[in-house]
């Protein structure tokens, strides 16, 4: 037999979740699996020593801002690195295709928040012209979505309002064109703008549009509009209106999703859900303004901001959002200026209040500024909700990655690998094979990525090669973009990305494509 590359001696790991780890070697063809089990008499041009290591499925990442930063940049490899080989596009429903080139600005405007710095040409007439823009210059799969703000965009601007018949129809086309194209699934953030302003009745018939494709809907709920618990009623309710499984972003097991997820299993409620397992998120500070104060492009809503009485009525609202610490961390403006600093040391330095602070900081940095922002919960709560959310049935591992930025969160460049070291190494709460699935074979079965997620003959030859004994992150708060350790090996397509833990400088990724 004679294979391009033989993973020799490895235990494998086969991202099924039901299937301990066992001995066996691997044989790639190009970009396929080929042959599984004992190939000692075998030829290849390369042969990958993983004597000691474990050998599993490239990492599917379902929420991540990286599509931006697989171009290029200091963060192209940064998840990389930890083995994730596909990476999902418009998490939170952002996207800026198809729209003519002025809405493309805007909309970029008021995402950069969570993309930085970057020259595009913002001239994709449709779906297919953006997806051109990856092909051989990244060096992970992309897995496209319907990317709902783009959508409604489209449709009728930044209008804060419900759709007409006649829009929610254009909304339809555009979402079609999106699923022809490949999409999975139909992702929102229903707590940005514009898909802020979309009804139960918009949600409904564009996720039945998707689930007509066999696609998935994902959401960032309407935590700040109507709070959690409504938010987490209004998924279940579309769920059962339009029959679509559902998935709901960055989400944990306190006592009151524990009470919803307990719902959901009495109910049968096709529904899952993805943590990254650090007690912070990442956003702009502009998602926290009572929602009056959003509409609009950035521009419109900057003139809404500058008015003395907008800042008088969103300063109560901003306390309690931001809660009572400022211990926020600042990780992009657009001046550059504050970088790393906490609201509370930035404020102090300005000789300000915090909160009126945040508030002018988003005004004088024409709403292109990103926070890191703790939970606001007794810090005694933290290690017990992760605890339970790691090893939730219906959680997946997601990052949430923003990339591109001068100080991002740990999470962009740690979220996997600390997973395997902190949660099954140290803690023992996972089984290696557990937290194996959760990331590659729970998700490409979820969205429908078919022929990845495990080892398996005839399956593609995404693959990763860790220390299980050594794997771990190194980003931190103050050190975000420390690459982690342990991870040896990572193959996408059957190319070496990651070989001896130093990257190779190889783009073999793909845009995959849903079939339906």
């Amino acid at each position: 037999m004679q294979f391009d590359t033989i993973i020799q001696g490895g235990t494998v790991v086969d991202g099924t979740g039901k299937r301990p780890p066992f001995a066996a070697d691997i044989g790639i063809v190009q970009d396929e699996i080929t042959a599984i089990g004992e190939l000692d008499d075998a030829q290849a041009s390369r042969t990958i020593d993983a004597r000691g290591k474990a050998v599993s499925p490239g990492f599917i990442d379902v929420h991540i801002h990286s599509e931006i930063a697989l171009l290029g940049g200091r963060d192209q490899m940064g998840s990389v690195r930890q083995g994730v080989t596909t990476q999902l596009s418009a998490p939170d429903g952002f996207g800026w295709a198809p729209l003519p080139p002025k809405l493309i600005k805007e909309l970029w405007h008021y995402t950069q928040f969570a993309y930085g710095d970057a020259e595009l040409s913002f001239d994709w007439e449709c779906a297919e012209d953006y997806l051109s823009i990856f092909t051989g210059r990244i060096p992970a799969n992309l897995y496209p979505q319907v990317p709902h703000c783009a959508v409604r965009l489209e449709a009728m601007g930044w209008a804060p309002r419900t759709a007409t018949d006649a829009e929610l129809a254009r909304m339809e086309e555009t979402t079609r064109e999106w699923l022809e194209a490949g999409a999975g699934c139909l992702c929102l953030g229903l707590d940005y703008q514009p898909s802020a302003n979309a009804d139960l009745r918009e949600l409904a018939t564009l996720s039945k549009l998707a689930d007509s494709y066999g696609a998935i809907y994902a959401a960032h709920i309407r935590y700040q509009q109507v709070g959690r618990k409504k938010a987490w009623e209004e998924t279940i309710e579309l769920a059962k209106q339009s029959g679509i499984p559902v998935h709901i972003s960055h989400e944990r097991v306190d006592e009151e999703s524990a009470e919803l997820l307990d719902r959901v299993d009495r109910e049968d409620i096709d529904l899952t859900f993805e943590s990254y397992l650090y007690p912070a998120g990442m956003t702009h500070l502009a998602m926290m303004l009572p929602l009056r104060f959003q509409d609009g492009n950035v521009e419109e809503r900057m003139e809404i901001l500058k008015r003395p009485e907008t800042r008088e009525a969103s300063l109560p609202h901003l306390q309690k959002s931001l809660g009572e610490r400022g211990d926020q961390i600042v990780g992009y403006t657009a001046s550059g200026r504050y970088i790393g600093m906490t609201l509370a040391e930035a404020a102090e330095s300005e000789n300000k209040p915090w909160v009126e602070f945040a508030y002018d900081l988003t005004v004088e940095e024409n709403g292109v500024e990103t926070l890191i922002f703790p939970w606001q919960t007794p810090r005694e709560k933290f290690q017990s909700t992760l605890d339970q959310t790691a090893v939730h049935p219906r959680m997946m591992i997601a990052s949430d990655g923003v990339y591109n930025i001068p100080h991002p969160h740990p999470r962009g460049y740690g979220c996997f690998v600390q997973y395997l070291g902190r949660y099954v190494r140290e803690r023992k709460l996972v089984s290696l094979e557990e937290a194996v699935y959760k990331m590659s074979g729970f998700p490409a079965e979820r969205f429908g990525i078919s022929d990845r997620g495990r080892i398996a003959k005839g399956l593609a030859a995404d693959v990763v090669v860790f220390d299980p004994e050594t794997v771990s992150d190194r980003s931190t708060w103050k050190n975000p973009t420390e690459p982690p350790v342990g991870v040896e090996w990572v193959l996408v397509n059957g190319v070496q990305v990651v070989e001896e833990g130093s990257l190779t400088g190889a783009l073999p990724g793909r845009v995959l494509r849903h079939e339906f």
